[in-house]
């Protein structure tokens, strides 16, 4: 029952507005390595925890986590389009599970994912349909919002449902640290907006090309210190990571929703994801963190990081 974890924040406009030449070039390299260590750890199946951005997942019926049992990219921001490959009888499986663990969870055969999942698989194994995938909703856009600690046990679910097998598992934490990108709020919403919202389901071209312009020009806007979005919190991220190098996890359970928000922003939610997937991973016993990289990128609209890690046992196996 072997195991490997990678997290990575993510960004959709990595190609649209990027920062220096030489940041973009320290980001490849990190995620060259991830990759490498990917395909060294050679997964039979990965198991990806990320949000929605208001692009398969609306108010019309908005589920705290959802476990897709079939499941499609969409393409937005020249991400990668297609079809997942997902083990649907797997994944059915674990929704049992994860239900029997009394873990509120919805289940798709129709989950559109957007560039949360997609930007994820594309850097870790360069493709969406490289190895078996079984995707997990975490929403962390859309109030109201579970607790952190539901997002960790979750993860703690879904990790003793895949000890059990004798499976290689790739698990995946995919979002951002502190940012706050322009996402809309339904509360106080336009009439327009507020529909978009609850049923925005498959936009128009022009609709979805507009909504790209509207996240450049709110980066263009932070990176010139035009903009009232909250700023990047590097301390409050460097904290979080060292949290979770530390193995400390259930510590995370007393940070509310609203000082997520005021501390790292709206968006900063996302840390759900690296959440559910350390508490995957700990599930396999005493684990060894690696932050391999951290660094607030305005341009990105994204204190950026990447973390990796694998049971202690097994290095020493390794060794």
């Amino acid at each position: 029952m072997p195991i490997h974890l990678e997290c990575l924040s993510h960004t959709p406009l990595h190609g649209y507005f990027d920062p220096a030449d030489d940041v973009v070039a320290e980001v490849a390299r990190v995620q060259e390595a991830a990759r490498a260590r990917v395909r060294a750890f050679d997964p039979e199946l990965v198991v990806v925890f990320a949000p929605d951005h208001f692009n398969g997942f609306f108010y019309d019926v908005m589920p705290p986590f959802c476990i897709g049992a079939q499941a499609t990219a969409i393409g937005d921001f020249k991400s990668l389009a297609g079809t997942l490959p997902v083990p649907s009888e797997t994944a059915h499986a674990l929704a049992e599970w994860v239900l029997s663990s009394e873990i509120d969870v919805a289940m798709s055969y129709r989950m559109q994912v957007d560039h949360g999942f997609a930007y994820a698989l594309e850097v870790l194994t360069g493709g969406l349909d490289t190895y078996p995938v079984v995707p997990v909703f975490i929403n962390c856009v859309a109030p109201p919002m579970a607790p952190l600690r539901r997002a960790r046990l979750l993860g703690d679910a879904i990790g003793r449902f895949f000890a059990q097998t004798d499976k290689r598992v790739l698990v995946v934490g995919s979002g951002g640290i502190s940012h706050e990108p322009p996402v809309p709020e339904l509360i106080g919403a336009t009439e327009e907006v507020a529909e978009r919202l609850i049923a925005g389901r498959n936009p128009s071209p022009d609709s979805r090309a507009a909504r790209q312009a509207r996240t450049v020009a709110a980066a263009k806007s932070f990176t010139a210190g035009q903009s009232a979005m909250h700023p990047l919190n590097p301390a409050w991220d460097r904290a979080f990571l060292q949290r979770l190098s530390s193995g400390e996890l259930s510590a995370l359970d007393a940070m509310t929703n609203a000082a997520i928000t005021r501390d790292g922003g709206k968006s900063a939610h996302e840390i759900r994801s690296w959440l559910a997937a350390f508490s995957m991973l700990a599930v396999y016993g005493q684990y060894h963190a690696a932050i391999d990289y951290y660094r607030p990128i305005p341009e990105w609209i994204a204190g950026f990081a990447a973390m990796h890690a694998s049971p202690q046992r097994a290095l020493a196996a390794a060794a």
